[in-house]
């Protein structure tokens, strides 16, 4: 299917035609003007064309922005980390090549990428390209993940860098995009809109963000899948939520039935027909998540292992390291000096 027949003109003309940021061909101006909306970058035209003709299109709704843009020639496009929000690009006419996080992504109107606030990118966007683009903040991602998941994201949200638009898991998405472009084509020039509303933003905002994180697979996706929110008790995710938080902490089973406003049967209880484990094997494994991030950040001549292992409450060295390589398949010393 072309991707003109899923984000294709309505009667309001072309994609998102009412919500014009800006229109050059000084490759400056246009380099200023969309740092200004995503971040700072190197922007160079390649191939035997000099000229751009560029235009971009942008309509901000809460943590995130609609648009489409074309540079009217080939451009490379090298912003390094986007760092504070993630980028899905779609595009309309043409095609662009994109290096994200070590792997390629040939994307065509059949083929979308996603990219990840922490991985390095560079684009090179060909001369008759035009796409269709959703930036997300970072903050509000996560934010997100976090609720639905009912604990602390341990490290950045990272997906799949390419998103197939004609795939079955996709069509969410797709028509989720269809409808944005909608309503943002059927606003008025300086009139106040539904769209201006914050009850309305903020549903827009939640329906943007969780239907990619449930459409595109990323590094949350089986923990989103497993977690069934809606069976386990709220009392479940609360004690997850407080151990997650503060793994640090000499936490015991009485504090923990304490925090959920439960007896310690109950809680174990809940913990063995929803979790299949048990409170404090549930603080064991997160500790010894914990442990094995602070030895992969660690410089092998500046800590040791016993160190890191007392920080995270493992007094019993002998039991500490059977855990450990049973958990992750390797010795801690392996682990710190890689």
């Amino acid at each position: 299917m072309e991707i003109q027949k899923r984000f294709g003109a309505g009667a309001a003309g072309p994609v998102l035609a009412n919500s014009l940021l800006f229109r050059t061909s000084d490759l400056d101006e246009a380099r200023d003007r969309v740092s200004r909306v995503f971040c700072a970058h190197r922007l160079r035209v390649v191939g035997e064309s000099r000229q751009i003709d560029a235009e971009m299109y942008f309509r901000r709704i809460r943590g995130i922005g609609v648009g489409r843009i074309r540079y009217g020639a080939s451009v490379s496009i090298e912003p390094g980390l986007l760092d504070s929000f993630a980028l899905v690009q779609m595009p309309l006419t043409g095609s662009e090549v994109v290096e994200h996080g070590g792997r390629t992504v040939d994307s065509t109107p059949d083929v979308a990428s996603v990219l990840s606030p922490t991985l390095p990118v560079c684009m090179r966007h060909g001369d008759d390209t035009e796409k269709l683009f959703v930036k997300i903040e970072r903050d509000a991602l996560e934010r997100h993940c976090r609720q639905h998941l009912g604990g602390d994201l341990r490290r950045p949200i990272e997906f799949r860098p390419e998103m197939s638009l004609a795939a079955p898991r996709s069509r969410s998405w797709v028509r989720l995009m269809n409808w944005l472009c909608d309503e943002v084509a059927g606003e008025r020039s300086g009139a106040d809109t539904i769209l201006d509303s914050p009850l309305f933003s903020a549903q827009i905002e939640q329906m943007v963000i969780t239907t990619l994180l449930l459409c595109q697979p990323h590094n949350y996706s089986e923990r989103l899948e497993d977690e069934s929110p809606s069976v386990a008790p709220h009392f479940v995710r609360r004690v997850e939520r407080m151990i997650d938080e503060n793994a640090h902490e000499p936490l015991t089973i009485g504090v923990l039935a304490e925090h959920a406003g439960v007896s310690t049967r109950s809680l174990f209880v809940g913990f063995r027909k929803y979790r299949n484990t048990t409170p404090m094997q549930y603080l064991k494994d997160v500790r010894l998540k914990r442990v094995r991030e602070d030895l992969l950040q660690a410089a092998p001549d500046a800590t040791t292992v016993t160190a890191v292992a007392m920080r995270w409450g493992f007094s019993h060295l002998g039991h500490f390291t059977s855990d450990y390589k049973r958990s992750f398949g390797e010795n801690p010393s392996a682990t710190l000096h890689r």
